[in-house]
């Protein structure tokens, strides 16, 4: 009989958990909950070592004590992010209760700075993977070698924590199993302006920039690993074919630093003759408007956008390595190719002061894009920014409750509670503009749009 693992979300407030973005959705806009593409990349691997898998998103409902009763799984895997780092964790001590024998594992972005702090707290976890997990998850299950010959791994040596070594990036990110999708309900997961349902295909990992408070560079190294077009046009084909899936985020750490790569995708996909839609992410200094129009001929609807700033000053501060300039080519060149665009913004950075976050609500509401979402600036372990949090302003981090929300370290000029006032009044200032609600209404297509609307709309009007 083949033996189990259970992979999880656990149960905690509805959030984004790839490792480079952690974020709550509830006061977030326009963001929907995405499934979980990292455990059904790792329950591919799984199955393919012989393993029954079973993967389970308990932030959007379900019972995790019944599932471990029902499954009894031989191993427990959970995705541990750092806002609900306290939260997830119990998720160990439940299962090691129920089945006294499971091998718990962790995986997330946290363990890249304090892996063995929490295995030392946690006696229920067995393992801990750091880094890329694909890769030492198989060879965990697969016990040809003992955990010291595993790299990535923290393990228990009778009572010490130890660490096996840091494990290489996948170079070739075509040899990894389409994600396992077959094993949750991908009707749950949906865009919000439409309702279709909607699916992540993973294009590339990988950002040489290491921007002050982005984990990309961290988690997946600085050189960008890219997926072949024909393995992606691959996964798209059995997502359309398997699932009647035709939305996507084409998911990356950067998606067009190459520019041949992205004609080449796009290109093909024309080639192919599949008719779908997807979104992606970009730098505002690596499109032009002759890259944008190609992207909407191969099916893009929607891009985003890390602006960040609306003061130079802080975009040199954070090596960000763009201008305001940049950003202004960038969304027109995306307008003019009928492209809407997702705009972010950090408030909050350690060099914030009034005017400079005026200008970012000045900046944003110039560039007039279609949604913006401002974000409190949130250090978390394994960013310069953390560091930088620690060690220049001497701030003591524990809590990271309501992150990207609720402020979580003042400035060299702002208070915690001035940035929040700031936080509140960007998005009331670029959300209720009478101008920029008749455009979207001008732009509702559907009953669902309407509402999904409406529902932005109050939580703009009620927010905290």
């Amino acid at each position: 009989m083949a033996k189990k693992i259970l992979l999880i979300y656990p149960k905690s407030p509805v959030m984004n958990r790839e490792d480079r973005c952690q974020q709550p959705t509830k006061d977030l806009l326009v963001i929907p909950p995405l499934p979980p593409t990292d455990l059904l990349y790792l329950a591919a691997v799984a199955e393919k070592a012989g393993f029954e898998a079973f993967v389970r998103d308990y932030s959007l409902g379900g019972d995790f004590e019944q599932d471990l009763n029902e499954i009894k799984p031989d191993y427990l895997l959970a995705n541990i992010a750092t806002p609900t780092l306290y939260n997830d964790l119990e998720c160990f001590t439940t299962s090691k209760k129920i089945l006294p024998k499971i091998i718990n594992i962790a995986k997330g972005a946290i363990f890249l700075t304090k892996n063995d702090e929490i295995m030392l707290k946690n006696k229920a976890i067995s393992y801990i993977i750091s880094g890329e997990a694909e890769e030492t998850l198989r060879e965990l299950l697969e016990k040809e070698k003992e955990p010291k010959d595993i790299l990535g791994l923290w393990y228990r040596e009778g009572f010490v924590v130890k660490f096996s070594g840091v494990r290489p990036f996948i170079e070739e990110l075509d040899t990894l199993p389409f994600p396992a999708r077959h094993l949750i309900d991908n009707t749950i997961y949906r865009r919000p302006d439409n309702n279709k349902v909607q699916a992540v295909i993973k294009v590339s990992r990988g950002c040489p920039h290491h921007c002050f408070f982005c984990l990309a560079t961290p988690t997946s190294g600085r050189k960008v690993r890219m997926r072949s077009a024909e393995n992606i046009i691959a996964e798209i084909r059995e997502c359309i074919n398997k699932y009647k899936i035709r939305n996507f985020i084409f998911w990356s750490d950067i998606f067009n630093q190459d520019r041949e790569w992205t004609v080449n995708l796009c290109e093909k996909i024309i080639k192919s003759g599949l008719k779908f839609t997807w979104s992606a992410n970009t730098r505002a200094d690596t499109a032009d408007e002759k890259m944008a129009k190609l992207m909407y001929k191969a099916g893009c609807r929607l891009v985003s956008i890390g602006s960040e700033s609306g003061s130079q000053f802080i975009l040199d501060k954070i090596g960000k390595n763009i201008t305001l300039n940049d950003i202004r080519d960038t969304v027109k060149a995306f307008k003019n190719a009928h492209i809407k665009i997702y705009n972010y913004f950090v408030i909050g950075l350690p060099w914030e002061d009034e005017q400079t976050a005026q200008d970012t609500i000045d900046f944003a509401i110039e560039l007039d894009t279609d949604f913006v979402s401002f974000y409190t600036a949130t250090p978390l372990p394994g960013t310069r920014f953390y560091n930088y949090a620690i060690n220049e302003l001497h701030e003591d981090i524990e809590n990271y409750d309501n992150a990207y929300y609720e402020p979580i370290i003042k400035t060299y000029s702002l208070s915690k509670e001035r940035v929040m006032e700031l936080h509140k009044k960007a998005v009331k200032s670029f959300y209720l503009r009478p101008l920029y609600i008749l455009k979207m209404l001008t732009k509702i297509r559907s009953l669902y749009e309407i509402k999904s609307y409406f529902m932005a709309g109050m939580r703009v009007l009620l927010s905290r």
